[in-house]
């Protein structure tokens, strides 16, 4: 795991939420971008009735969806800024319930619990993710999959491969492309298969793909 200067305090949160940055820079689409990408991957039946919680929610955008694949869950959203969980009660109180707090404040009776792309940005990851695994009977990670972390965000502060989280039981692991982080399309064939091809006349190093990784950790 690589750690750098961690810039990610609530106080940090509390200002990119409240001042409105999170929604200028797309922030709110990528959230929704990522759920609508990893859905797919959840092995949880379409009418699963439990309770799901969001956790890191964030402005709440994954709900919504989250909603109309298992119409019969409860959801429950959870977000260390107070600004962002305002925000999710005024714009989707009617189909969640929502937390202030961090992984301590998880309540009791949740099965479920989804915490995407969140863990690049938190200390202590590890023991965070062995006390959400306590919290529930399925725990689904989801985070970039080896990210250079040279040139990736600057709000990232942990890089995960297939062989982090070793010490907590995982029951599986998945690779895969996800909206609003990996190419598509034009910028796909453009921005990776095209510039590859010039990249070594300039000395630069053939691009990836971005990738996410989601881990899944079980009772």
């Amino acid at each position: 795991v690589f750690n750098m200067i961690n810039i990610n305090t609530k106080e940090y949160w509390e200002q990119r939420f409240s001042s409105g940055d999170w929604e200028t820079k797309g922030g709110n689409n990528q959230t929704a971008q990522f759920a609508q990408s990893q859905l797919q991957h959840f092995d949880m039946p379409e009418n699963f009735s439990g309770t799901i919680l969001d956790f890191g929610c964030g402005l709440g955008d994954a709900i919504p969806l989250y909603h109309q694949k298992y119409p019969k869950a409860k959801l429950i959203g959870l977000d260390i800024s107070e600004s962002a969980i305002e925000s999710c009660r005024t714009k989707f109180g009617n189909i969640a319930e929502f937390i202030s707090g961090d992984h301590t404040n998880v309540p009791a009776g949740v099965n479920v619990i989804i915490a995407s792309n969140v863990f690049e940005h938190l200390t202590g990851g590890e023991e965070i993710a062995r006390v959400l695994s306590s919290k529930c009977e399925a725990l689904y990670i989801i985070v970039p999959f080896e990210e250079n972390m040279v040139t990736g965000c600057k709000e990232h502060v942990n890089r995960y491969t297939r062989n982090s989280f070793q010490n907590i039981k995982t029951s599986w692991i998945k690779i895969f492309t996800s909206k609003g982080w990996s190419e598509f399309g034009v910028n796909l064939y453009f921005n990776v298969y095209f510039k590859n091809i010039l990249r070594p006349f300039f000395g630069k190093r053939i691009a990836k793909r971005n990738m996410q990784i989601m881990f899944k950790m079980s009772k």
